[in-house]
């Protein structure tokens, strides 16, 4: 059935269909099963078409996709961007389309480059090496991934074996192979049963306990956007967070704050960080997002540590747009949304020692690093705890900030790590190696949690090696459909 020809209207709007199916794959609907659906509607007579025909349903889907799926994008720019309802409309379009090319792109090369012959797994190969393509080109984008729906579903054992691109892979050769099971080809059957099956039979834990389980308290100031950043904001952020690490037990071993808790600079905060750590117990480490800057002028964005804890972690992987500004010379003074006054974040370095705190070894990632799942493996591969500190305010009551924490939820399973996720009004949480939640504040109001996380010892088979197992694979995939030309003889 793939090649089946649909007519172009009909074959857009299939695809259109599709995109949307896929976010319905994601938080807050986590309708997983959907995820086969939306390929193999997207696959569906895919060998009729011309590069530029197969390109255009590509950007179809991406529009679905990202115009269903990331339409957070507009509360960030008009609610917290100062910015007008049309231009925070044509400015949110302007970033659906743009997304939606590594789609068509992904798809223009798939019928450029190969033909009919085992299509069904050319075309699953080619989605995981367009995902590849996503996620690291232009800083990349790997937001509504396909394999990110499968922390709670059947597939979810193949998470520590190799990753979200796995579960994209997998997923994506399901979508096909039933568009192949309908067109009367039975045996098509064999081999998705075989990947849904073969999770039954892998272990469920790769990773076990070292040492002794640690309390731990999650605080979630819930301070309003609007007025962080202002003397107002400031002063009712010190207050909040030193109130509520006051009134937590003594027997903590870990306080974590989030992102950048204290709307100011680390050298600003210190007497306020002095005060709080004065109350705390001996054996309790305190960990807390702030923004740091240098004797040369450089600002960080970061995570330092109080009472007993050590070392400090700079964020590595930066958002454009929101830390720094692409173009800034260009852009800068054109639009309200672009003069937010945010200083210019630097890259921390790569390669950064874990921090230690109360005597268990530390991966941090800030806000949006966790959803790169190989840079989460990297610090998995040297700590016992993973940790994510975020401000999700920016996305307001949308679906965003609960499709991000989905994607925590995965990096836990990948890696077998507990994972502590402190954010700013939402969605706190601590999460079992298994992907599984434990402990979860309600959003929107200024709480905290308590909760024993365990620091864990091995490491999965996808920490090993990290994706590129999974896209050598897919690029295996690939290569019985490519198309070799004949050099013509004299």
């Amino acid at each position: 059935m793939s090649e089946l020809r649909l007519s172009p209207l009909l074959g857009c709007l299939l695809a259109l269909a599709a995109g949307v199916l896929t976010t319905l794959t994601a938080s807050p609907f986590e309708l997983w099963w959907l995820g086969p659906v939306a390929v193999g509607l997207v696959y569906l007579g895919i060998q009729a078409l011309t590069p530029g025909q197969a390109a255009l349903r590509g950007w179809c889907y991406g529009l679905g996709l990202f115009g269903s799926g990331a339409s957070w994008v507009y509360v960030s720019i008009h609610d917290y961007g100062y910015t007008g309802v049309p231009l925070a409309v044509f400015l949110t379009a302007l970033f659906v389309a743009s997304m939606a090319l590594f789609l068509a792109v992904t798809l223009w090369l798939y019928r450029r480059l190969t033909g009919p012959r085992l299509a069904f797994l050319a075309f699953a190969g080619a989605w995981v090496l367009g995902e590849w393509l996503r996620t690291w080109l232009f800083t990349g984008f790997p937001w509504l991934l396909l394999g990110s729906a499968h922390v709670d579903s059947p597939l979810a054992p193949w998470a520590p074996v190799g990753g979200v691109y796995l579960l994209s892979l997998i997923t994506a050769l399901t979508g096909t192979l039933l568009v192949e099971f309908l067109a009367r080809r039975w045996w098509a059957a064999a081999p998705v049963a075989a990947l849904w099956l073969i999770p039954l039979a892998l272990p469920t834990q790769w990773t076990q306990p070292a040492g002794e389980p640690l309390r731990v308290a999650l605080l979630q100031g819930n301070l309003d956007q609007l007025i962080k950043w202002t003397p107002e904001g400031q002063r009712e952020a010190a207050n909040i967070y030193a109130e509520l690490t006051r009134t937590q037990p003594d027997d903590l071993d870990l306080i974590v704050w989030p992102e950048a808790a204290l709307p100011m600079f680390e050298d600003q905060a210190r007497p306020i960080l002095e005060r709080v750590q004065s109350n705390l117990s001996p054996d309790t480490a305190l960990l807390t997002g702030i923004l740091q800057r240098d004797a040369e002028g450089r600002y960080f964005n970061s995570v330092i540590g109080l009472g007993n804890a050590e070392g400090e972690y700079r964020k590595e992987h930066l958002v454009p747009f929101g830390e720094y500004l692409p173009l800034e010379s260009l852009l800068r003074g054109t639009i309200a949304f672009f003069d937010l006054p945010m200083p210019a974040m630097t890259p921390g370095p790569s390669g950064q020692a874990p921090m230690v705190a109360a005597g268990t070894t530390i991966g941090n990632a800030i806000c949006y690093e966790i959803i790169y799942a190989d840079l989460v493996a990297e610090r998995a591969r040297d700590s016992a705890l993973l940790m994510t500190v975020s401000n999700d305010t920016w996305f307001g009551e949308s679906i965003g900030p609960l499709q991000h924490l989905q994607m925590a939820r995965l990096r836990a399973l990948e890696n077998g790590r507990y994972l502590v996720r402190a954010t700013s009004n939402g969605v706190t949480v601590i999460v079992d190696p298994m992907g599984r939640i434990t402990a979860r504040a309600p959003p929107f109001e200024m709480t905290s949690i308590t909760g024993e996380v365990r620091p864990m010892a091995g490491l999965t088979p996808f920490t090993r090696t990290g994706s590129w197992p999974t896209w050598l694979l897919a690029a295996l995939l690939v290569l019985p459909s490519l198309r070799l030309r004949r050099r013509s003889t004299p």
